[in-house]
């Protein structure tokens, strides 16, 4: 892992700052399920079952490929790590890229939402594709090396923790708490990944929200409402990833 180690420099304000939402942040990932969510995720999954394995097939091979060619493909340019000495001012940069990517997916979401049906399916590559490059410029603004095929899983981590159902995402959040050791034993090929259990928490998760926008007349409102939710749920939860990395680089060095 490469990152520019001069750039974790903090006032003791922003530093309180920083642990007092870091800990609610915290706190949010690890509380107990609510009932509700567990009966919502059961029916979701007998749903599932229902559906030919074919046609899952067919569904994770697609989003396999979409997130593959955003996040590992060469297509796109990757940015450069940051270097910005104050710790406050990089996250103000991260709080200004959060607000320009929620503007562009919710103009997205209320352009195809408006469009109908296959407007609105053309959506949901459109917006995975604005939620990784978020991830990416979030990744170097905090001074970290995407061109890196591990801060790339890191990344996918981190999008798998935003979009999972309770019961996954504390799997999840227990990988990026201990990330060295967890990204010391990752295969060199991305193939290895489990694919099948990210689409399928992805879609689960994004599924009743999303379902409205293909609804005549308020297709557009929702898809407005919801892509700038998703994204801003995106943003603060890679931010809070970030941070937590950085605080245990500080406190090994």
């Amino acid at each position: 892992m490469k990152h520019n180690k001069d750039n974790a420099e903090m006032t003791p304000q922003y530093r309180e700052r920083v642990l007092i939402e870091l800990a609610f942040w915290k706190h949010r990932m690890t509380r107990p399920q609510p009932k509700g969510s567990v009966w919502a995720k059961n029916i979701q999954t007998k749903i599932n079952n229902l559906i030919p394995e074919k046609v899952h097939q067919a569904i994770t091979f697609a989003i396999e490929k979409m997130v593959k060619g955003v996040l590992f493909g060469a297509r796109y340019t990757v940015p450069a790590p940051k270097e910005h000495r104050s710790f406050q001012l990089r996250e103000a940069y991260v709080l200004r890229l959060m607000e320009t990517y929620k503007r562009t997916a919710s103009v997205e979401g209320a352009v195809t939402g408006a469009g109908g049906l296959l407007m609105g399916i053309a959506d949901f590559p459109a917006l995975l594709t604005i939620k990784m490059k978020l991830l990416f410029d979030i990744a170097a603004t905090y001074g970290f090396d995407v061109g890196q095929y591990k801060e790339r899983l890191f990344l996918l981590t981190v999008f798998q923790l935003a979009f999972s159902s309770h019961k996954h995402r504390e799997e999840v959040y227990r990988r990026i708490i201990h990330w060295d050791t967890y990204a010391a034993n990752l295969p060199d090929d991305v193939d290895h990944f489990d694919w099948r259990t990210f689409q399928l928490e992805y879609r689960d998760y994004i599924d009743l929200a999303k379902m409205a926008q293909l609804i005549p007349i308020i297709g557009a409102a929702v898809g407005a409402v919801v892509n700038y939710r998703l994204t801003q749920q995106l943003g603060v939860t890679a931010m809070n990833a970030f941070r937590m990395r950085l605080l245990e680089l500080e406190e090994e060095e």
